[in-house]
């Protein structure tokens, strides 16, 4: 259903309520009119003229109780002073008030009533029934409508909150969604790239070898075929793993630590790049635990480290070190020397994007670490990261 439907429906509703209303006025009010003025015929008749055409207008007016409901009010308040068959469009018109209006207008307006009704019964007293009764059937149904109005606003207050809360709530909870999956998007990303970097620089240094290295010999062809059909097929592993982090709980993958760094070093060497591990602190496999979320940072500083000196500096030696106490701080560090004046054929430093850099500073944040990059003085290029380590 559209906004035009509804309201259109909502006028019709209205419009049916309004007509409702005025029948009701104009039954209940003239009735007991009718019958005072049937007892009263020494009275001249312009009098009843007055109240029947007061009590008229009164009953018409309700179809504009919801646009103006205070003047209206006002407006009965100072009729019913003389007019009976005004009476019942002046409750409709109390009630409209308290609907629409706040509390403080409502009694005002209340105790204007009962002030009215008492001029009414010193214009026209009553012989027939104790003034006490009639003051206090008055005060009754004054007070009964007024409450039924101020009790139908606070409710319609009260769902008008309930749908703004429900609606923010709603918004709210889009916008985790869509940061809970921006997170997943920038994680998955970080995964990709440092864990497919680094199988794809082994790929490209060793398919370019064997593409413009003419004179190499038939073992050294076969050794880098090897390398480069090893590393593809756990490329391909890697993929499918990452591929996996979208369908596993995170508390199920299995995901690197610091036990996997001497791995990760014995392949690099493996692939030909000269690198030296100097474990200081013992963190390696059989030496002290770090947490896992640490210890998965830390590897990926020492690969994305690896590959990065692979690309940019390739045949140069690096060192991998990584110092600190349980309780201090872990410090992991990759520096590669200066790059050879004469790279290996086929093989030309790359130029990199920044995005390895910017995942590790993602990563040394998360874990309240720091990241720290730059060229050295002999030349070279050091990667370190500071990290925490609870005792």
């Amino acid at each position: 259903m559209d906004d035009t439907t509804g309201a259109r429906r909502g006028a019709v509703r209205d419009g049916l309520v309004d007509g409702g209303l005025v029948v009701l006025a104009v039954t209940a009010g003239f009735y007991p009119a009718v019958a005072w003025w049937a007892g009263q015929p020494t009275l001249p008749p312009w009098l009843q003229n007055l109240d029947y055409a007061a009590g008229a207008i009164g009953c018409l007016a309700l179809w504009w109780r919801r646009r103006f409901p205070l003047v209206l009010a006002v407006v009965m308040a100072v009729v019913s002073t003389f007019s009976l068959s005004v009476s019942a469009a002046a409750l409709i018109a109390l009630l409209t008030l308290a609907v629409h209006r706040p509390a403080r207008h409502t009694a005002v307006l209340a105790v204007a009533y009962l002030l009215s009704f008492g001029v009414y019964l010193v214009l026209r007293p009553d012989r027939t029934v104790p003034v006490w009764l009639l003051v206090a059937l008055q005060v009754a149904l004054v007070v009964g409508v007024a409450g039924w109005g101020m009790l139908v606003r606070s409710r319609r207050q009260l769902v008008a909150s309930l749908r703004e809360r429900a609606e923010a709530a709603e918004v709210a909870a889009r916008l985790r969604a869509e940061r809970s999956q921006h997170e997943a998007r920038e994680a998955l990303a970080r995964e990709m790239h440092d864990v497919l970097g680094h199988r794809l620089s082994l790929l490209s240094v060793h398919a370019g070898a064997l593409a413009y290295y003419r004179g190499a010999s038939a073992e050294e062809i076969a050794r880098a075929a090897e390398v480069v059909r090893e590393n593809a097929r756990r490329a391909l592993q890697d993929l499918r793993e990452v591929i996996g982090v979208l369908r596993t709980p995170e508390r199920d993958r299995p995901l690197p630590g610091v036990e996997d760094v001497v791995e990760l070093v014995d392949e690099t060497r493996r692939a030909g790049t000269p690198v030296e591990l100097r474990d200081v602190s013992g963190v390696t496999p059989g030496g002290r635990a770090v947490p896992a979320t640490v210890g998965r940072t830390l590897y990926r500083l020492v690969q994305e480290g690896l590959t990065n000196a692979r690309k940019h500096a390739p045949g140069a030696p690096v060192l991998v070190r990584i110092t600190g106490d349980p309780g201090d701080h872990l410090s992991v560090e990759v520096i590669n020397a200066r790059p050879p004046l004469a790279p290996p054929a086929g093989v030309a430093p790359a130029i990199g994007s920044g995005e390895g850099l910017r995942g590790l500073a993602e990563r040394a944040t998360l874990v309240g670490g720091r990241l720290e990059h730059g060229p050295t003085r002999t030349g070279g290029w050091r990667l370190g990261m500071r990290l925490r380590w609870p005792a």
